[in-house]
């Protein structure tokens, strides 16, 4: 049975939401590639790394998100969201996925996001 591009991204935002790292990561395929500002994350466990972080910063009291597009067409999805977490706003934030035999095989992430809190040097 052939999974929808759709169906992966409402799985995959139903286990971010859950805060289910596992979840998350097993959507993407062993070999996916994952373009985030930083650079491309390659494989699982750099995925992994990424989604423990962020769903960490998620988790905490007071977050929220706000899908404001969700797009799909064959094996392509793009979400338009924004979001308030304790730590940060994410003003505009954006993914766009390929979905491949039920697995998500390349996304991009891109956002405009403020810290809440100014960030201090502890050096002395």
């Amino acid at each position: 049975m052939k999974i929808s591009t759709g169906t992966v991204l409402d799985r995959h935002l139903q286990s971010f939401a859950m805060s289910n790292v596992d979840a998350v990561v097993s959507d993407y395929s062993p070999d996916a590639v994952f373009f985030v500002p930083g650079g491309p994350l390659k494989g699982r466990e750099e995925i992994r790394r990424f989604f423990e972080a962020l769903i960490s910063e998620f988790a905490k009291p007071g977050s929220s998100f706000t899908m404001q597009q969700r797009w799909v067409d064959g094996e392509h999805a793009y979400i338009l969201w924004s979001a308030e977490t304790a730590d940060n706003t994410y003003e505009f934030a954006t993914d766009t996925f390929v979905v491949r035999n039920g697995e998500i095989v390349g996304q991009s992430f891109a956002a405009a996001i403020r810290p809440k809190y100014a960030r201090t040097d502890e050096r002395t």
